[in-house]
């Protein structure tokens, strides 16, 4: 069922567990990533891009989304302008992550501030960042540079009102040249400080205890994209697809990427979280570009 990310980070705020958020950028990844959740009976977050023709992927993920008895929200990834965010609500997401992140703190918080309440106005949820999680591949400096401040971290919920705040603690977005280090006692003094839903980015090759031990100091939204596509580019690498067996190419890259994506439930604790009544159902939306 499609919901709001609210709907999904608060609960997982309240009992102390993350869900994951798995990349959906085609029907092979949208279709394992739901599919893996209603196995481990957990909530989950499908990240899109606005890449390629990101109306069709909105309307594939709503359409999985309604056939599964697990909550789904479909969020627009690291959306670094106003037109790419409205355009995201036109498509149907259920939440914008709104990336203002290099920008000094008034620019990110004024402009952040003015996508939640547009986007709130339309039932949708809303995540900004502070500090700057940075790339993997430059872990030396970006993974101890741009971290959040606690007491900055408070004010921005303040000044803005988003639903959930993405924080730098050490982690970095894609593949790690170095071992990662999490400051956990930011993250304590973070979740102290602002009492609501937290998100951690750079989730691939973090650390399942480092992930594990996040989810329960308030991190509710975890993003785990890089394990879930070299998963799959790995069966398509090691299989053998020679002859008739190219029929099994596609269903192969799927069982790699659903299971990779149902451990990770087990990893943020989110199995066995789903709710069992339907309620907070997002409506229909229309593709039509006339609408606003």
């Amino acid at each position: 069922m499609l919901v709001p990310m609210k709907t999904i980070l608060d609960e997982a705020y309240q009992n102390h567990y993350g869900v994951p958020a798995l990349p959906a950028y085609n029907e092979t990844l949208v279709r394992a990533a739901i599919e893996a959740a209603a196995q481990a009976r957990s909530p989950v977050i499908l990240l899109m891009s606005n890449e390629g023709d990101p109306y069709f992927i909105c309307l594939t993920a709503r359409y999985f989304a309604e056939k599964y008895d697990v909550d789904t929200a479909i969020c627009l990834d690291h959306s670094r302008t106003f037109e790419d965010s409205v355009l995201g609500i036109r498509m149907g997401v259920t939440a914008i992550m709104a990336d203002r992140s290099t920008l000094p703190y008034e620019e990110n918080a004024g402009q952040v501030r003015e996508l939640a309440q547009i986007a709130h106005a339309a039932g949708i949820s809303i995540e900004g960042e502070l500090g700057h999680v940075g790339v993997g591949l430059r872990y030396d400096r970006d993974g101890s540079s741009a971290l959040t401040e606690p007491d900055s971290a408070k004010r921005y919920f303040e000044d803005t009102g988003v639903d959930a705040l993405a924080v730098a603690i050490g982690t970095a977005h894609g593949v790690y040249a170095g071992v990662p280090k999490l400051d956990f006692g930011r993250l304590a003094e973070i979740n102290d400080a602002c009492g609501r839903p937290l998100a951690l980015h750079g989730g691939s090759g973090s650390g399942e205890d480092n992930i594990n031990r996040a989810c329960k100091m308030g991190v509710a939204k975890v993003n785990i994209v890089t394990d879930v596509l070299t998963a799959a580019r790995g069966a398509a690498l090691d299989g053998d697809f020679s002859g008739n067996a190219v029929h099994r190419f596609f269903p192969a890259l799927h069982e790699a990427a659903f299971a990779s994506a149902l451990h990770m439930f087990s990893v943020t604790g989110s199995a066995g979280m789903a709710r069992t009544q339907r309620r907070a159902v997002m409506p229909a939306r229309s593709a039509d570009t006339s609408e606003v």
